[in-house]
């Protein structure tokens, strides 16, 4: 136990005047609070209006391992840069349609789809944009007829640069095009790489899913080679993130001693609220607008426009 006098040296120490240079830098750390990846959270700019539309980034939502939040990722960061007063257009690129269906659609009613602008030379882009209930957000819908594309586009001359040719009519109308891409390496994506600036890889907070990525980033660094050599890594965004967890603390140390500041500040946590408004056809940011998830991808949203946007 300790004694008094222990008792009263402590109280003369707390009571020591802390130099100003000391104080000073306290409160300067103290001010800027740490963020769930371990570094700083930046301050970002509220995002700046802009009235002219065009001259569109295409991301593409990359990761061979499915059930990472690449289609969570692509409604809801598209909704909030609608939101910003960016004019979106999301791009359902997997035969399992799930963005599609994420946003209302149901996929045995389509006329059209990715497929037939794809496959057929008389389609235009605009017979098959629909929009959706957000404002300032189209979708080029999908179903699993894009499944034969895979298997069709094998004999085409440059089939890689299929969806490239085809969407170069929405680069001058949009400023931001996301491409959700189908869970696997094979054509569909390279595809979608070889039609993109950047690419957006959500990754699961899980051990299994860390180590999958070393086998897309070489599917990139081969697609920018010898395909599309503007293509970069916009950034890895941590999804599913449980910080009560000691792995999921650990696998987000490890993600940012491998990708550095290629990491975005953001990360998306778990929450029911996903799985609700995926239920219910909309965004998260309209059908849940003051909830944590949907404040998470306001964030991401700025900071993507900070990152690649508007640069």
């Amino acid at each position: 136990m300790p004694s008094a006098d222990g008792d009263q040296a402590d109280e003369l120490h707390a009571a020591d005047p802390v130099p100003d240079d000391r104080l000073t830098g306290d409160l300067a750390a103290a001010e800027v609070p740490i963020g769930p990846t371990g570094r700083p959270m930046p301050v970002l700019p509220e995002p700046r209006p802009i009235s002219i539309h065009g001259n569109a980034r295409v991301i593409s939502m990359c990761n061979q391992k499915g059930g990472v939040g690449k289609t969570t990722t692509t409604i809801n960061l598209g909704a909030a840069l609608a939101e910003f007063g960016r004019k979106v257009l999301l791009v359902d690129f997997d035969p399992q349609g799930s963005l599609s269906v994420g946003l209302g659609l149901n996929p045995h009613d389509m006329e059209l789809s990715i497929y037939n602008l794809l496959m057929q030379r008389d389609v235009t882009l605009d017979e098959v944009i629909v929009p959706t209930n957000v404002p300032g957000m189209d979708l080029l819908p999908s179903n699993i007829d894009l499944s034969a594309a895979e298997v069709q586009l094998v004999q085409e001359v440059a089939r890689e640069q299929t969806l490239q040719r085809v969407l170069q009519p929405a680069i001058a109308e949009y400023d931001v095009i996301l491409i959700d891409c189908q869970p696997s390496l094979g054509l569909l994506t390279v595809n979608a790489l070889t039609a993109s600036d950047g690419v957006l890889v959500p990754l699961e907070c899980e051990y299994f899913a860390l180590r999958g990525v070393a086998l897309l980033k070489t599917t990139i660094d081969k697609v920018t080679e010898r395909l599309n050599p503007k293509l970069k890594i916009d950034g890895v965004l941590g999804t599913m993130y449980d910080g009560r967890t000691l792995h999921g603390r650990e696998v987000m140390e490890r993600l940012v001693q491998a990708w550095g500041d290629t990491v975005f500040h953001t990360v998306i946590r778990r929450t029911v609220k996903f799985s609700d408004s995926t239920v219910a056809g909309e965004p998260i940011t309209t059908y849940a607008s003051s909830s944590a998830g949907a404040e998470s991808y306001r964030q991401l949203a700025k900071e993507v426009l900070a990152r690649c946007l508007d640069e």
